[in-house]
C-alpha cells in the first residue's frame, strides 16, 4: 500500500515522504548487527585463494566453489591456534562468524578455525607437490649424502617437551654415547614448518665458533595428517633437500609419510630407529674389533710359520758354505800372489816413465821460465831506463829551482848591486869598522873580482869630525 503523502502549500510544492530516514554508518552498521545476530557461527566449506599473510599478522583469502566466492580473515591472535597452516588451493572447512565491513560494503567470515575438507583432497594436493617436487630433482638419489659411521656431534630437531628427544637420547645411551645439539622446535601449528626449516638452515650454517653437528635428525612422534602437515610444507622439504649435512627424517610412525621424507638422505621408521641409525652399537664394534685382532694376530703368525718352513725346506737343499767359497777362495789366493809381482812390474814401469817425464818437464820448465826471465828483464831494463830518464829529469828540475833560490841569497848577488865584501890578512870578513886596523891590507870583493886595499887610520870616535877626503882606494 502506497504511503500516505502530505502537501502543505499550493499543489506545485514538493511532496514529503513519511519513510524513516538513515545515514549511512547507522545503516551498514544495523546490517551488521543482523548478519552477525543470524550467522554467529557457521562452518563455511571452499577452497582457499588469494591467500595473504599480511605483516599485521592477519591473514586474508577469500573461499570459493564453483559458484560463488566469500571474503576470509583471520585475526592474528587466531593464527597461532590453527591445527593447519592455510595454503592456497587447499579445501578447507572454516569455523567462524559472518560480519561486514562498512569501509567496503562487503560480507566476510571471521575464521577461527581451518580444518582439512577431507582426506583425498589432502592426498591430492600433497601428491601434486610431491610431484613438482621431484621434477626439480630435490628426490633423487643422486643428491642422496652417505650417513657418517660415527658422528661427533648430532643434531636434533623436535620438541623439547615432548617423549621423541628423551627415546632418543636413551637411545644413544645405550648403543653409543654421543653429544647431541638439541634445537628447539614446534612440531606441529603454524609456527612449526617455519621454525623447522630455520632449524635445518641454523645447524648448517654453523662456523668455527660453534661445534658443527655431523648428522641432523629431524623427529616428531605419530599423529593425524593434519599434525604433520608442518613436515609437508614446501619450506621444509627445500631445507631438508639443502642441507649440507646428512639428514634422518624420523616424522610419525612406520607407516606415516611425509615430504621430507622424500628429501632426506635417510628415512627412519621411528624416532628411536633413528638414533639407531645414527650410531652403532658400541658392545658390538668392540667385540668386532676383538675378533678382527684376533683373526690378525692368527693369519699373522700362520704365515710366519709358512715362511720358517719354506726358509728351512730352502736351506737343506742348499750346499754347504764351505764348499761355494772353496773354489773362488783359491782363485782369489793365486790371484793376490801373482798381483804382488804385477803390482811391482808395475811400479817400475811407472817410474821409468816418471823418470823420462821428469826430465822432459824439468828441460820444458827451465827453458819456458828462461824465456818467461827474459821477457820480464828485457820489460824491467826498459822500465828502470824510463824511470832512470824521468829521475834524473825530477832531479835536474829540482837542481835548477834550487840553484834559482842559492843564486837568490848568495852574496854575488849583492855585490852586483854595488856592494863590496872586505876581508882581512887572516881572511875573515870585517863586518865593522872597528874590526879594521889602520894600515891593515884588506881585500874588497866585487862582483867581478878582488881587488886589494890598504886601511889608513881607524874610526872616528867622540866629536865628529870633518871628513878627510880618503881618494880612491883603486
Amino acid at each position: 500500500m502506497p504511503a500516505a503523502t502530505l502537501y502543505h502549500g499550493t499543489m506545485a510544492d514538493t511532496p514529503v515522504s513519511n519513510l524513516p530516514e538513515f545515514t549511512v554508518t547507522t545503516l551498514s552498521a544495523a546490517l551488521k548487527r543482523a548478519v552477525e545476530d543470524q550467522f554467529a557461527f557457521v562452518r563455511v566449506r571452499g577452497e582457499i585463494s588469494g591467500l595473504k599473510f599480511h605483516s599485521s599478522g592477519h591473514v586474508y583469502f577469500d573461499l570459493k566453489d564453483d559458484k560463488a566466492v566469500l571474503n576470509a580473515v583471520i585475526w592474528r591472535g587466531n593464527t597461532g591456534r590453527l591445527k593447519i597452516r592455510p595454503e592456497a588451493g587447499m579445501e578447507v572447512i572454516c569455523t567462524g562468524k559472518l560480519s561486514t565491513y562498512a569501509g567496503s560494503s562487503r560480507y566476510q567470515l571471521i575464521v577461527e578455525q581451518v580444518e582439512l575438507a577431507g582426506l583425498g583432497a589432502l592426498m591430492a594436493m600433497l601428491e601434486e607437490r610431491r610431484k613438482k617436487l621431484a621434477a626439480e630433482g630435490l628426490f633423487d638419489a643422486s643428491r642422496k649424502k652417505k650417513l657418517p659411521f660415527l658422528p661427533g656431534v648430532i643434531g636434533v630437531i623436535t620438541s623439547p617437551t615432548g617423549a621423541v628427544i628423551r627415546d632418543i637420547m636413551h637411545r644413544l645411551e645405550a648403543r653409543f654415547p654421543r653429544r647431541v645439539l638439541l634445537w628447539p622446535v614446534a612440531v606441529q601449528g603454524e609456527k612449526a614448518a617455519a621454525e623447522v626449516a630455520a632449524a635445518i638452515t641454523g645447524f648448517n650454517a654453523f662456523g668455527a665458533h660453534l661445534p658443527k653437528p655431523d648428522l641432523i635428525i629431524v623427529a616428531r612422534g605419530g599423529g593425524s595428517v593434519e599434525d604433520l602437515m608442518a613436515f609437508n610444507d614446501e619450506a621444509v622439504v627445500r631445507a631438508a633437500a639443502a642441507s649440507v649435512i646428512p639428514l634422518i627424517s624420523a616424522v610419525g610412525h612406520e607407516t606415516d609419510t611425509t615430504l621430507i621424507d622424500f628429501a632426506a638422505d635417510m628415512r627412519a621408521p621411528t624416532p628411536t630407529a633413528a638414533a639407531e641409525l645414527a650410531v652403532p652399537v658400541r658392545t658390538e664394534l668392540l667385540a668386532q674389533t676383538i675378533d678382527f685382532e684376533r683373526r690378525m694376530l692368527t693369519c699373522f703368525s700362520k704365515g710366519l710359520k709358512d715362511r720358517q718352513r719354506h726358509l728351512a725346506q730352502l736351506a737343506r737343499v742348499l750346499p754347504r758354505a764351505e764348499s761355494l767359497f772353496a773354489g773362488p777362495r783359491q782363485r782369489l789366493d793365486q790371484a793376490s800372489e801373482g798381483l804382488g809381482q804385477s803390482l811391482r812390474k808395475n811400479l817400475q814401469v811407472h817410474r821409468v816413465q816418471f823418470s823420462r817425464a821428469e826430465a822432459q818437464l824439468r828441460t820444458r820448465m827451465l827453458k819456458d821460465r828462461m824465456t818467461v826471465c827474459g821477457e820480464r828483464v828485457a820489460a824491467l831494463g826498459t822500465r828502470a831506463e824510463r824511470a832512470q830518464r824521468a829521475r834524473l829529469a825530477q832531479a835536474r828540475r829540482q837542481l835548477d829551482g834550487l840553484t834559482r833560490v842559492l843564486d837568490s841569497v848568495s852574496h854575488k848577488s849583492v855585490l852586483e848591486r854595488g856592494f863590496a865584501l872586505v876581508r882581512g890578512e887572516d881572511g875573515k870578513v870585517r863586518r865593522r869598522a872597528a874590526a879594521v886596523k889602520p894600515g891593515e891590507a884588506l881585500t874588497l870583493s866585487f862582483a867581478d873580482g878582488d881587488t886589494p886595499a890598504v886601511a889608513e887610520g881607524g874610526p872616528a870616535r867622540g866629536k865628529a869630525k870633518k871628513p878627510v877626503d880618503q881618494g880612491s882606494l883603486f
